[in-house]
């Protein structure tokens, strides 16, 4: 195996949108590094739920069931 082909894997620092921070491994940057996160998991949606419905008005699964209704046995 060649020698020097991983990345150095260290600690860094990372902190949250609400000043909180923790430390993990990883081959960003530096030893002892802060990674500052603009989107994180306690404020984005993605993660939150946000106030977003799924609401399917005439779309693809609509469109899907109307066209293979037919094919459906009752």
């Amino acid at each position: 195996m060649k020698a020097d082909t991983h990345p150095d894997y260290h600690f860094i620092t990372v902190t949250m949108t609400d000043g909180t921070s923790y430390q993990t491994r990883s081959t960003y940057q530096k030893e002892g590094a802060v990674l500052n996160l603009d989107i994180d998991p306690l404020t984005h949606p993605a993660w939150t739920g946000g106030n977003q419905h799924m609401l399917d008005r005439g779309g693809r699964v609509s469109r899907f069931n109307n066209k293979f209704a037919g094919f459906i046995k009752k």
